[in-house]
């Protein structure tokens, strides 16, 4: 269990890097998106074919069906999430996107059919408070655009739905035979969307390149693959409630990277929520004996 739980912080960190890796390219957000991607599939694809030999007759044609409707939503997430990163303040976004403890449980009620214990009530109060804390701080020094909130409001929604989705689709042979199928949909879909701009693309620069490449490594393969992985194993609103610990290491990697000191309101909201997040793990339960 300990195990599981260090892998699912190590993918809230790599997750977390997202919004550095966009604020520092610029390269328009629907083909950033699309290739973003497409890299992450390529790097896959060799794990995705050695899944497929190992579990062969266990990967059904129903299993790729039910990939179609969590790519078209990842799809969306990253779009919204991308666009909405370059139009509000970086803790506006990071906030509002990793909300995503007030939308999930509905989504697995309607979804998993998955109930929360009272202890995890309590903790997903705690985290949404420091949430507040910091939130309603940046609301009072105008720190955003009303617009950019909406975007990442709308981003976590379909980030609360695409890990509900993969909650109810842990039974895949492997979570590779899941989340690379994933990627590969939602990469077209992206591609589709970013063709208007993809002349736009500075194909020469070795900066774009390298920001796409770990765009693709670092948050995509890793922190979404992770997070996926824990969806199988750990109960949804833990998942979620660590997940939302992104805005910390964000936090850090400004100060280290840009020379950004938080406010003294950042530090309060971040041990109030790494009380709730604490409470959440300390409560959930021991999973089931086929999922171990």
């Amino acid at each position: 269990m300990l195990l599981r739980f260090l892998l699912l912080f190590l993918g809230v960190f790599a997750c977390s890097t997202s919004a550095i890796f966009i604020r520092l390219s610029a390269t328009q957000p629907f083909v950033l998106t699309a290739i973003r991607l497409v890299i992450a599939v390529a790097l896959l694809s060799p794990v995705f074919f050695r899944e497929l030999r190992r579990n062969q007759g266990s990967f059904t044609a129903a299993h790729a069906h039910r990939t179609r409707l969590p790519a078209l939503v990842l799809a969306l997430h990253l779009i919204t999430w991308t666009v909405g990163a370059r139009m509000t303040a970086v803790a506006q976004s990071s906030l509002i996107v990793n909300l995503v403890p007030i939308a999930l449980p509905f989504f697995l009620h309607w979804i998993a059919t998955e109930r929360i214990n009272r202890a995890e009530v309590v903790g997903t109060a705690l985290a949404v408070a420091g949430l507040a804390v910091l939130s309603f701080r940046e609301a009072l020094t105008g720190g955003g655009s009303l617009p950019g909130d909406a975007m990442c409001l709308l981003s976590m929604l379909l980030f609360a739905l695409y890990l509900a989705l993969g909650r109810r689709n842990r039974d895949f042979p492997s979570v590779w035979l899941y989340v690379i199928p994933v990627y590969g949909q939602a990469a077209l879909v992206c591609l589709a969307v970013s063709l208007p701009w993809i002349r736009s693309f500075a194909f020469g620069s070795a900066r774009e390149w390298a920001l796409m490449v770990a765009l693709a490594v670092v948050p995509t393969v890793c922190g979404h693959s992770l997070l996926n992985g824990a969806m199988r194993h750990i109960r949804g609103q833990v998942v979620s409630l660590c997940n939302v610990s992104q805005f910390v290491f964000a936090g850090v990697m400004g100060y280290l990277l840009f020379d950004e000191v938080p406010r003294a309101a950042f530090y309060a909201a971040s041990a109030i929520v790494v009380s709730g997040v604490a409470i959440v793990v300390l409560a959930a339960p021991e999973p089931p004996a086929e999922a171990a």
